[in-house]
């Protein structure tokens, strides 16, 4: 099995490491990841400039690649040939926090696998569900090892590479975790505010702001699952039509003469 890590906060984040540690039991990993921080930076593909690449060492003296692009940039990069060997299976994180519900839109960690699906190529993208505010080093030795186990069971498996896997792991050690759960994607709740401030020129700024986000702890969705001590597992598809609501929308007059007034 020949596995690519990559990740959106950087090739020296310490959850890639953990990452990678832990995948080499299953195979070969190599690794090609942003050379910075690319959080909730969605999925971005790079057609306006030339992105390099360069070989960079990993804290623990592991060979790498990193890219000044973002992260669904490195896949494609991989898997288009800068990686020559062909890649059976995209893993992208650790991310430190928790992505559930809509984040998948935000997460740069999620659309990483999401551009490994478009590859056609089996995609698995994991979070931890740190404190927002921790000090110190986290743990990412749980993540790490459940990365592992749901790659190695997606392997096993025949599925679609067009679907990819959303993992979302509790901060617990391996044998306080109460299992792992297939999730629904849940609601997740934003309590963003707008933070108005002036530079020194008396020019306003604006920061995007507010609360940690919550989420709605419903049974069977990736934030209750994970709130209640389970390892979330979603599966997500790219498509995002809305197949409920194609009859209704058909039935509204798409005729010439109605569309005229609205021209």
């Amino acid at each position: 099995m020949h596995i690519l890590v990559t990740n959106d906060d950087g090739i020296q984040a310490p959850g890639l490491l953990a990452l990678v540690k832990e995948l080499r039991l299953l195979g070969e990993v190599s690794i090609l990841a942003p050379d910075h921080n690319w959080s909730a930076s969605g999925h971005v593909k790079t057609l306006n400039r030339p992105l390099r690449v360069r070989p960079v060492l990993l804290a623990d003296g592991t060979p790498a690649l990193s890219s000044d692009g973002a992260p669904s940039d490195c896949v494609a990069l991989a898997l288009m040939g800068v990686i020559e060997t062909p890649i059976d299976v995209v893993v992208s994180g650790i991310n430190p926090n928790a992505n559930i519900g809509h984040d998948v839109t935000y997460s740069g960690t999620v659309t990483a696998a999401m551009e490994a699906a478009i590859g056609g190529v089996h995609g698995v993208a994991v979070s931890l569900d740190a404190p927002e505010f921790f000090s110190g080093m986290l743990d990412y030795t749980t993540a790490a090892k459940v990365a592992r186990v749901v790659t190695a069971k997606l392997m096993e498996q025949d599925f679609p590479k067009n679907v990819l896997l959303n993992v979302n792991v509790p901060y617990l050690n391996h044998d306080e975790l109460k299992g792992y759960r297939v999730s629904r994607q849940g609601l997740r709740i934003y309590r963003d505010e707008l933070v108005r401030r002036e530079d020194p020129r008396g020019r306003p700024y604006y920061w995007i702001g507010g609360e940690t986000p919550t989420g709605v702890p419903n049974e069977g969705t990736d934030f209750g699952d994970l709130m209640a001590g389970y390892v979330s597992i979603t599966p997500i598809q790219l498509d995002l039509t809305a197949h409920d609501q194609l009859e209704r929308v058909k039935k509204w007059d798409w005729s010439s003469d109605e569309i005229l007034k609205f021209v």
